[in-house]
């Protein structure tokens, strides 16, 4: 049975076959539910804790 990972910046779960798995140069992978979450922490380094949205959608799981 595939596993359900959990979204690296904003907490969602992921299913199987969904999202980007993004490894960075010293072997981290890290995984994001959509191109929102991925641009927010890799382009903009942004903080998740900062964010309204990431905040909702937390109280909402």
């Amino acid at each position: 049975m595939p596993r359900v990972v959990t979204c690296t910046f904003c907490g969602q779960p992921i299913k199987p076959g969904q999202g980007i798995m993004y490894v960075r140069l010293d072997g981290t992978v890290e995984r994001y539910c959509s191109s929102k979450c991925f641009k927010s922490a890799v382009k903009y380094h942004r903080n998740p804790r900062r964010l309204a949205w990431v905040r909702k959608a937390k109280t909402q799981a």
